[in-house]
């Protein structure tokens, strides 16, 4: 896979970007933060991960988006979500933003648990609709306490539910990495494809990732609709399927091949 350059600022990126939130991008930049509209959860959108990676397919499990060194992947991921973040809402790629991951390595030696990187809540959409008010409310197969719209229908970085993105009907996308499971912790080290590094669909390797459901398969056993865990991919190399096919195909080796596209979820330390 060819690498990407680092991304321009924030700064550079809102000033690309239009929004309707803000005066205009430099009074979004100079804002602070906190002052925005709630907007501190989101799925990572098919469009968006097409656009930032060059690639139709998406980036598969290589999300180090120009990150280089011990813990590039998780660093890359956190990028991408602050970068979709800020062409949303100009700004709010300030917001401190994580992905919802789990690493062997977070770059110290030690395990990252996903759950750990999120901070205490509550999360809100870009519409402004709670997915959860804390940590103890997301500890369950769908979230609690939060706004009931998007709780079996998790919206991507526009506030659209995305399993209708562009509103021409339902698609199979919801299966979500996170490398993580059902507490929302590490799994096991050949579920995270190198860490967030490697996309080469070589599962020997890189190993195969675990998948959350940002919405529920119905008829499917309650456990397989977990949104931190759920199944196990078939591998690591970018891909994209969007038809209902059944489970994750044995004889694939990308990130999509159970319903979906390499997509993550992305959380925010400040509402």
């Amino acid at each position: 896979m060819r690498t990407l350059p680092a991304i321009l600022s924030l700064s550079l990126v809102a000033a690309a970007c239009g929004g309707d939130d803000a005066a205009g991008p430099d009074a979004a930049i100079d804002a602070d933060p906190h002052s925005l509209p709630h907007f501190s959860f989101f799925v990572t959108s098919l469009k968006a991960l097409q656009e930032l990676s060059g690639n139709p397919m998406g980036f598969g499990g290589d999300l180090r988006f120009g990150e280089t060194g011990p813990g590039a992947g998780l660093r890359g991921a956190d990028k991408l979500c602050a970068t979709i973040a800020e062409r949303s809402m100009p700004g709010a790629g300030a917001k401190d933003w994580h992905a919802f991951l789990s690493a062997a390595d977070g770059g110290t030696g030690q395990p990252v648990h996903a759950i750990e990187r999120i901070g205490p809540g509550p999360w809100y959409d870009r519409l402004g609709r709670m997915l959860a008010p804390d940590v103890a409310s997301l500890m369950s197969i769908r979230p609690q306490g939060g706004d009931p719209t998007i709780k079996n229908d998790f919206p991507n970085e526009d506030g659209v539910l995305n399993h209708n993105p562009d509103g021409t009907g339902e698609v199979d996308n919801h299966d979500m990495l996170t490398g993580s499971n059902a507490q929302g912790r590490l799994e096991a080290a050949d579920r995270t494809c190198l860490d967030w590094t490697a996309n080469a669909g070589n599962e020997a390797v890189e190993g195969e990732p675990r998948v959350g459901h940002s919405w529920p398969r119905d008829g499917s056993p309650i456990q397989i609709n977990g949104w931190m865990s759920s199944l196990i991919e078939s591998g690591c190399a970018p891909g994209v399927a969007l038809i209902e096919m059944g489970p994750p195909d044995p004889n694939s080796n990308t990130v999509g091949s159970g319903g979906g596209y390499g997509g993550f979820y992305c959380f925010a330390l400040i509402p």
